[in-house]
């Protein structure tokens, strides 16, 4: 997993509220493997028309976000069903944070172990967020996650929390794969110690 530490990138807008993980990926791509590029179908059926056409008002449609590292959207992201296709989606197409007032839990923890940051702040910060991006396009955000910061172009600089084992693996890059393996002397001593404690019954 690509370590996360820093993150100075231009930031998108998503105005919409309980933007469902459906809506995210449709269910039409879930029996792709995972190497595929699930990018391709970040928002596929809202991104385009009936005819296969990019809506010219969806926001990622608008090449002032094409460069997009960081989504800001609104209340209750990624509700809905629990598929992790969601944030491989998200991932494959560029995002690496997402900003917005709530998430559905699932998609909430998917997104920390697939080193896509969830960042939760306050709904009229995220407003006022929502509409500088939409009134300046091409701003950046910089969000600093050893400091548990957002640092934003109007000035405003905003705490946001993050469960420590979680920002843990993301500054450092690890899956729980990943950390597991990295735990494995302490693991085969607590084995070996487990082993020289035991003492089988004796037979009648």
């Amino acid at each position: 997993m690509q370590a996360f530490t820093q993150l100075d990138a231009v930031a998108a807008p998503l105005p919409r509220i309980n933007v469902d993980t459906d809506q995210i990926v449709p269910a039409l791509y879930l029996q792709k493997p995972r190497a595929a590029d699930f990018g391709a179908f970040l928002f596929r059926d809202v991104r385009h028309d009936a005819q296969g056409a990019r809506r010219p008002d969806f926001p990622l449609n608008d090449p002032a976000y094409a460069q997009a590292r960081i989504l800001v959207a609104g209340r209750n992201f990624g509700c809905g069903s629990s598929r992790e296709h969601a944030v491989w989606a998200l991932a494959d197409g560029g995002f690496r944070a997402v900003v917005a007032p709530s998430f559905g839990d699932i998609f909430f923890s998917n997104a920390l172990k697939n080193g896509l940051l969830p960042v939760r702040l306050p709904e009229p910060r995220v407003e006022a967020l929502l509409a500088l991006l939409q009134r300046e396009p091409g701003t950046r955000l910089r969000i600093d996650l050893a400091a548990q910061r957002v640092h934003a172009g109007d000035g405003g600089c905003d705490a946001f929390e993050i469960d420590p084992f979680a920002r843990h693996c993301l500054l450092e890059g690890l899956d729980e794969l990943d950390y597991t393996l990295g735990q494995s002397g302490r693991i085969e001593a607590f084995e070996r110690e487990r082993a020289l404690s035991f003492s089988p019954i004796p037979s009648a």
